[in-house]
């Protein structure tokens, strides 16, 4: 198994960057990396929910968690996220892009459970706003066996991410343009998740 750090190294050395940030990142690392190694004070709490939110025991499984993640995030249009997210998501349901792809594409029809199409009906709400949640969305949730955890979690997923996309978007970190790296990012998260012991 790979160290966090020859991950760090391997992306580095695969690094393009499409932009420069608006802000002077540490050069070379990729997407909200960069700003959290500007501001570690603000990353620590962040990592925390993060992996709080994707990785503790749930009834979800991480991968499907990952999945609300990524979602959330195509419709934020932010790319960093987006597919590190769903790269993730691959490596914990189904170790191709086949299905990540279906999901973000055209939801409706993808080859997941009625119960996943409606926790991310409710995810793709709060992407537009926490009014846009509905009884009847939620009504449906519980229809196919959604608890009252994991429609709680699933807002709270698709809010943090509103916030995550927004960083890294907001400050134009530095998106990555080569698909290797974020294969190679979303299988450290897979693994590792998003707590960075120290070293």
């Amino acid at each position: 198994m790979k160290s966090n750090k020859i991950i760090l190294a391997t992306l580095l050395s695969l690094t393009y960057f499409t932009h420069s940030a608006y802000i002077n990142v540490p050069a070379g690392l990729p997407g909200i990396t960069s700003l959290f190694a500007f501001s570690p004070e603000t990353a620590k709490p962040m990592r925390e929910l993060a992996e709080v939110l994707l990785r503790r025991e749930s009834t979800l499984s991480a991968g499907e968690r990952e999945l609300i993640a990524a979602y959330v995030s195509r419709k934020n249009e932010c790319v960093f996220c987006c597919s590190s997210h769903s790269a993730a998501a691959k490596h914990l349901l189904v170790g191709d892009d086949t299905l990540i792809n279906a999901v973000l594409d055209d939801m409706a029809t993808a080859p997941i459970s009625d119960k996943m199409k409606a926790l991310l009906t409710i995810a793709g709400d709060v992407q537009q706003g926490g009014l846009y949640v509905t009884e009847e969305h939620v009504a449906q949730a519980r229809t196919y066996g959604a608890t009252d955890k994991e429609i709680h979690d699933t807002v709270l997923i698709a809010a943090a991410f509103c916030m995550f996309n927004r960083y890294v978007d907001g400050l134009r970190a530095q998106t990555p343009t080569d698909p290797q790296m974020y294969d190679i990012m979303g299988k450290g998260m897979a693994e590792f998740g998003y707590i960075r012991p120290r070293n």
